[in-house]
Order: C-alpha cells, then structure tokens, then sequence
C-alpha cells in the first residue's frame, strides 16, 4: 500500500493506492482511518473503487453503510474515485445522497475528489 499526499491551502488530503482490496471489514476501515490521522494529521482521504470489495456494493451486506458510518462518526472526509458500474437503485440513491450530504463522494477521478475534499 502506498500513500500519496495532496497538500492544499489548509489540509493534507491522503490518496490511498494499493493494488489490493484493502476494505473488507469494518476493523480494516477503522485501522486506515487511524493509520492516516497518525502519520499525516489528516481526516481526509481518497479511496479507489477497486480497493472496495465486491460486497461493498452490495448494500444487504452492510459493508458501505459501516464504512459511511465510521467516517460520519469519526469526522473523516473521504472520496471514492472510480466508475460504479451497478444497475441498482438503491445502490444509485445511496451514492446520490452521500454525494449530497458530502462527508463522503463517489467521483470518477482524482482530480475531482480533491477538488470537492478541499
């Protein structure tokens, strides 16, 4: 795993790239959260679609609602960059309405995640 840092006029934004999943539980989201706060004093951080297990997208699963929760209840801002590709709507209004209430954004690139994460 590595991390990128994108310095702006008052935050450190964290860009996460792996070539793994590398959330797949609720202890995973927290441990990054912790990780990313100890090394780099921020609360901001950018996820790639491909670092989210499958089940993630599967709202039945829990996974992305534990996920949003985490980062509402810890006041971590986060962004998930990529092209969803899933033909549910109930999957659709939950990306609607995080991009609405905006602790959280799905975007399909980074620069548009820094953008709004600013």
């Amino acid at each position: 795993m590595k991390y990128i840092e994108h310095y702006t006029d008052s935050s450190i934004i964290v860009e996460v790239l792996s070539d793994m999943v590398i959330i797949k539980s609720e202890q995973d989201v927290l441990d990054l959260m912790v990780n990313i706060d100890y090394q780099y004093n921020s609360r901001k951080i950018i996820l790639h679609r491909d670092n989210l297990c499958s089940d993630f997208f599967d709202l039945k699963t829990g996974i992305a609602g534990f996920t949003m929760q985490k980062f509402s209840n810890y006041r971590f801002r986060a962004a998930i960059v990529g092209h969803i590709n899933y033909k549910s709507k109930s999957l659709n209004a939950f990306i609607a309405e995080c991009n609405r209430t905006r602790q959280v954004i799905f975007t399909d690139d980074v620069a548009t995640a820094l953008k709004e994460l600013t």
